[in-house]
């Protein structure tokens, strides 16, 4: 059992190496929700809001929908903290000593990444809808155009990403599970 990993990581306690964590599968998706996350926030933030000439608000240019934009800016604001929260749980992971405190820690992974899956998805299918049903006069020089289609492509992209962490954690969980067993039935004798 020297150099099995539990639940993906290394034995507790053991240094960690930087090179070796950002080359891990799990990382690297991380890593990208988390570049998505800001990537839709900063469209809708920046370019989400147009104004015409004889209008004093500005207005969201997904259908005049204030609330597609505050959607967007809301799943780019919480996907970015939940992906740098779980990033650092990552990095924190390997100290974690006690098998259950791992598993829990995996579960909570494998719940949300799969919620911000299912998040991710609406956010897509109402971006989409609502930049469909714009009308052409609320926007005529088209400006923020291309800010709301990478908004909604990398909202896509973010079902996917979040989708494959689910299924890093699900066998990060299966490998763990193993070593659960293996406690249980080799665990040395007491007294």
């Amino acid at each position: 059992m020297d150099g099995y990993q539990a639940y993906g990581a290394g034995k507790a306690g053991g240094a960690f190496d930087p090179a070796t964590f950002i080359r891990q599968p799990q990382t690297v998706v991380r890593i990208l929700c988390w570049l998505f996350s800001i990537v839709v926030l900063g469209c809708v933030a920046n370019e989400g809001y147009v104004n015409r000439p004889e209008e004093v608000e500005p207005y969201c240019i997904f259908n005049r929908n204030q609330n597609a934009c505050n959607y967007a800016i809301s799943m780019g604001t919480l996907g970015f903290l939940c992906s740098a929260t779980f990033l650092a749980v990552d990095i924190y992971f390997p100290q974690i000593s006690g098998v259950k405190d791992r598993k829990k820690a995996v579960m909570a992974d494998i719940g949300v990444s799969a919620l911000w899956a299912f998040i991710w998805f609406v956010g897509f299918c109402f971006l989409t809808n609502q930049w469909q049903v714009s009308k052409k006069e609320d926007n005529p020089l088209n400006e923020g155009a291309d800010a709301a289609r990478a908004a909604i492509v990398f909202s896509f992209f973010s079902i996917f990403t979040w989708g494959g962490l689910t299924l890093l954690s699900l066998d990060r969980l299966k490998k763990v599970s193993f070593e659960e067993e293996y406690n249980k039935l080799f665990s040395p004798p007491l007294g």
